[in-house]
């Protein structure tokens, strides 16, 4: 995208009816990733999070907890969603909550709109409803348990948990209409949809016919009131889906919203439905943009079943970061699992990378670079003499892995980015060890090509700070700082970081990027 281009990419917004775990957190920290690239890149970036605070659920766990859901909202948003931010280094641009009084007003006002031309009819449904996803099902998304505590019931199979039978009164989208638009849309925009395999699976969906979508529920009053008809509230998936133009100025700031949107949506793959069909249907009905891309990213997997609180495999971003810290998680996931595709968490993986890649491989390398600059030149930058096929090789290494990686991060391979990243690394760290500069150091006459070599690892080290900047914010400010880097990192533009020359100075690293840690989590 070309610099100044607006890129707004927004997270789903995550329900409040329990704390945060490392699922939520890959999510946040993918976007954030790919809002930081495109900052870096110098395009006018806008990253949206939240939290989704209405429906039955929340109603349940609340009355559950002995509050109100109003109340239980506020105590999980400000102890533990808000914290999960600052704990994995999260820069988002916006935070919106569905019980902000804006969202509110943008979803009434879209209702109304959709109301009034007719797109929205009263009638009576029932049929299978999983609290859980907030979601009538169809039989095929259910599974009879044969053991356990709900042997003979008929289970969610996300959720593993009992559908309840509800009927009711409810409002009607006219989604059905919207059946032929949503497959044209598919195939004049094959990445509208993505990776392929969730694509794939969206297409078989509405292919196999759309019905119109129940949007209001009368059994129960925590959400937002439909405006002709109090005695309902709005379905929570249908008012939460409201939030990515509500935050932009959607009914409030047209000049905001016309900057703003269309937004890159990242949702795990168990909610690309709502987020592939109902969601550009609602915006067709109104017509709206739909969105850029809507990216269904894979599961993170503990022992072999995705990450929960109820089938207690969920683990809190706070157990890893407090002994590998925030830069550690947020390269981990990054780079351990194909974007794209589900992975497994291990801890024995975790403590290895931290260990190989990011100690021995990339810290060390700055520490060894920066402490021969100082020891060999008194911490300035030696100027380079004739260049060698050697130093040409790391050169054009620069340049490749800058180009791979930029292009990479446009097809959201955010793993395949830093792959390529990596390669420099590893340059690097085989270069310096060919070509010994602390034998180089012994003799004045090989003191020409010591300046080479140091010149040459100084300046990859700086691509190096620029290019990761975006998955190790904390780590390369601190390098930034040591080489004697100009304004901040995440200043520098991406695809400059292979022409990066520095200030001429170095001053040493305050301890090293990734300290050791001997004994890993368990």
């Amino acid at each position: 995208m070309p610099a100044g281009e607006s890129f707004y990419i927004a997270t789903p917004i995550f329900y409040v009816n329990d704390v945060p775990h490392i699922g939520h957190a890959y999510t946040e920290v993918a976007a954030d990733v790919l809002a930081r690239w495109h900052r870096q890149r110098g395009e006018d970036t806008w990253l949206l999070t939240g939290t989704d605070e209405h429906g039955q659920k929340i109603l349940r766990t609340a009355v559950a907890n002995d509050t109100t859901p109003q109340a239980w909202a506020d105590e999980l948003v400000e102890s533990a969603w808000k914290p999960l931010l600052k704990t994995i280094d999260i820069r988002n641009d916006d935070f919106i909550r569905t019980t902000d009084e804006r969202h509110e007003k943008a979803v009434v006002t879209f209702l109304q709109n959709l109301y009034d031309k007719g797109l929205i009819y009263s009638g009576e449904y029932e049929g299978y409803y999983c609290v859980g996803c907030e979601e009538y099902k169809q039989q095929d998304d259910l599974v009879e348990t044969e053991t356990g505590d709900y042997a003979g019931q008929l289970v969610c199979k996300i959720h593993s948990r009992p559908v309840e039978i509800l009927k009711e009164k409810n409002y009607f989208f006219r989604m059905s209409d919207f059946e032929q638009r949503l497959l044209d849309l598919y195939e004049s925009q094959p990445d509208f949809v993505q990776p392929e395999s969730v694509r794939n699976e969206i297409v078989q969906f509405v292919k196999q016919g759309l019905s119109d979508l129940s949007i209001s529920r009368s059994s129960f009053d925590w959400g937002i009131k439909v405006p002709w008809d109090e005695s309902h509230v709005v379905y929570v998936w249908f008012d939460a889906l409201l939030n990515y133009i509500a935050a932009v100025g959607y009914g409030s700031d047209d000049a905001e919203f016309e900057r703003r949107w269309p937004a890159v949506q990242l949702v795990g793959k168990d909610i690309a439905r709502f987020h592939a069909v109902i969601w550009p249907a609602m915006l067709m009905a109104a017509e709206l943009p739909v969105p850029r891309n809507v990216f269904g990213h894979g599961w993170l997997l503990v022992g072999g079943e995705k990450m929960s609180k109820s089938k207690l495999t969920g683990i809190a971003p706070n157990q890893i970061t407090d002994t590998f810290g925030s830069d550690a998680f947020r390269y981990y996931f990054m780079r351990a699992i194909n974007f794209g595709q589900d992975g497994s968490f291990s801890w024995e993986d975790l403590s290895a990378r931290y260990q190989a890649e990011l100690a021995n491989g990339f810290g060390n390398l700055a520490s060894r670079v920066i402490a021969m600059v100082q020891r060999y030149f008194d911490g300035q930058v030696p100027e380079p003499g004739e260049l060698t096929d050697a130093d040409r090789r790391v050169r054009i290494t620069e340049q490749a892995s800058t180009d791979a990686a930029d292009s990479a991060i446009d097809r959201f391979a955010i793993h395949e980015s830093l792959a390529s990243i990596w390669n420099l690394v590893d340059e690097l760290n085989g270069y310096i060890t060919e070509q010994e500069p602390w034998n180089l150091a012994k003799s004045e006459e090989t003191r020409e090509r010591l300046a080479t070599v140091l010149h040459t690892a100084y300046r990859g080290l700086g691509t190096l700070a620029v290019l990761l900047s975006p998955v190790l914010p904390q780590a390369t400010a601190k390098l930034w700082t040591a080489l004697g880097g100009e304004g901040g990192i995440d200043e520098q533009v991406i695809s400059e970081a292979a022409k990066w020359r520095g200030s001429g100075s170095v001053t040493g690293l305050d301890g090293t990027l990734f300290p050791r840690i001997e004994q890993p989590a368990a």
